[in-house]
């Protein structure tokens, strides 16, 4: 019986594409790729098949991929050798007979020079990969996700206001990683997605000035935007515990979003799902808000 594997299948965005999959597919078909598979046993619980594999140990991932058709990259983290990893996950794909690849990239405007480092260089080198290895192959192009828009404006804005580097007028449209998994069981389970590449925009657009306004009306406080230097916000950043050089990496996806590289361009998204996306409003609801709601209950506080 030919297989769906989607790597990645311990971190937040391969689970999510895996749970999205069980909607979609019977466990029994289903494939995850995890470095510790123990770090997956929610999965193995529900029936799904977790293989052990290291996209840094070639050996291990000709293993993995035996008996899958079709198969997800989820891509590994800025700062490690992504161009490496992900070249060795396409060698093995080609070498153990997979059909299908999804892949993804983070969305580039048509036409602009913008670059994000440690990002666009390593997604291009993997899309030239893919066009030349003969796999059937799928792009799917992330914008930001709504889900670190607290990291970049402060898990406690509602008590400090929104500090941030830019203007905060720009829009842009980021998506959910829940939606964009159920962006990706689609593309695993449909037909006709391969040679294809999909805009995967959330909607509505927003400006960082509408999250502070959000913020505020999910909170019940106002909240101040306050624009400040990069020199400022890295000293923010700094005294919560993140070095530096994190700091600078996000000050840069900052500015893209404020200045428009990631303004929509297409519905993509809304046509895989079949329903409109969900809203940054909804997302920052239980990412930005509960999150903190939880912790208060395990220390005994009231919500």
């Amino acid at each position: 019986m030919s297989k769906i594997l989607v790597t990645g299948a311990s971190g937040d965005l391969g689970r999510k594409t895996v749970l999205h999959l069980l909607e979609r597919r019977p466990a029994s078909e289903l494939v995850g790729l995890a470095r510790d598979p123990s770090k997956a046993a929610d999965l193995t619980a529900k029936g799904v098949e977790i293989r052990q594999g290291d996209y840094l140990e070639p050996s291990s991932l000709s293993q993995a991929f035996k008996g899958v058709e079709r198969l997800m990259l989820t891509s590994t983290h800025a700062f490690t050798d992504r161009k490496t990893a992900q070249a060795n996950v396409i060698d093995a794909a080609v070498n153990a007979g997979v059909r299908h690849l999804v892949s993804m990239s983070i969305i580039r405007k048509p036409g602009s020079t913008y670059t994000m480092p440690e990002i666009t260089d390593e997604d291009k080198f993997t899309e030239q990969k893919l066009a030349k290895s003969g796999l059937d192959y799928t792009v799917a192009y992330h914008p930001p996700f709504i889900d670190y828009l607290g990291f970049s404006v402060g898990m406690k804005a509602q008590e400090t206001g929104v500090n941030i580097p830019v203007p905060g007028y720009g829009k842009f449209a980021p998506a959910s990683r829940y939606d964009l998994a159920a962006a990706h069981a689609a593309i695993l389970t449909g037909k006709g997605h391969e040679g294809k590449s999909y805009q995967l925009y959330g909607d509505p657009a927003v400006s960082f000035r509408d999250v502070a306004a959000i913020i505020s009306k999910l909170s019940g406080e106002p909240v101040a935007y306050n624009h400040i230097s990069d020199e400022a916000f890295i000293e923010l950043v700094k005294a919560a515990g993140v070095p530096d050089f994190v700091s600078e990496f996000a000050i840069r996806w900052i500015k893209g979003m404020d200045a428009g590289e990631w303004a929509p361009l297409g519905s993509d998204l809304q046509k895989l799902l079949g329903r409109k996306p969900t809203s940054t409003e909804e997302t920052m609801r239980t990412t930005y808000f509960q999150p903190v709601a939880a912790q208060n209950r395990r220390v005994g506080g009231n919500v």
